[in-house]
């Protein structure tokens, strides 16, 4: 029998465009992934995904001080805090700058092997001036992300730019 979370690293660095995410999820349709932290964009402009679901990375760094990512695929519950995300760079940095919301996006078949990657958004949230920002509550699923093995997990602006991403799967 299949573990709940069955483990695979995501490619890292140069093999999708520089940017580490950690590890990802082997899904099915009882999985509950759990990602341990959230960190900031270090290598900027990189892209996540295939085709029409390819998202941008933003331009300067940023970093955070912690976070967590649930996702339970059956119900399409995800809940995201994250705290501390600032700019790591440019004359903001150590705050949020302009950037006053997020959202989460569930980045679902990031190969492209089903087609286009499908990306699920949450509503956005506010950003405090600490770099403080949660969401809980229930998304539209579609069953490509239960089906293929890579999916990912970004926090982005709302003009859609990925600034930072879950990592360490439970």
């Amino acid at each position: 029998m299949q573990s709940l979370l069955r483990k695979s690293l995501i490619v890292s660095g140069i093999a999708l465009s520089a940017v580490t995410f950690g590890q990802n999820a082997s899904a099915d349709s009882s999985d509950i992934l759990r990602w341990q932290t959230v960190n900031g964009i270090v290598a900027t402009n990189t892209t996540v995904g295939t085709g029409a679901g390819l998202v941008n990375g933003g331009p300067t760094p940023w970093s955070t001080l912690d976070g967590h990512v649930n996702v339970d695929l059956a119900k399409g519950k995800i809940n995201f805090d994250v705290r501390g995300l600032v700019l790591a760079g440019g004359n903001s940095i150590g705050t949020p700058g302009a950037v006053t919301q997020v959202k989460g996006t569930l980045v679902c078949d990031t190969n492209g092997s089903a087609g286009d990657t499908i990306l699920v958004d949450t509503p956005l949230v506010d950003l405090s001036e600490q770099g403080d920002a949660q969401f809980n509550g229930r998304v539209a699923m579609p069953v490509v992300c239960a089906t293929e093995p890579d999916v990912a997990f970004l926090i982005r602006v709302g003009a859609g730019k990925w600034i930072a991403n879950a990592t360490v799967l439970r």
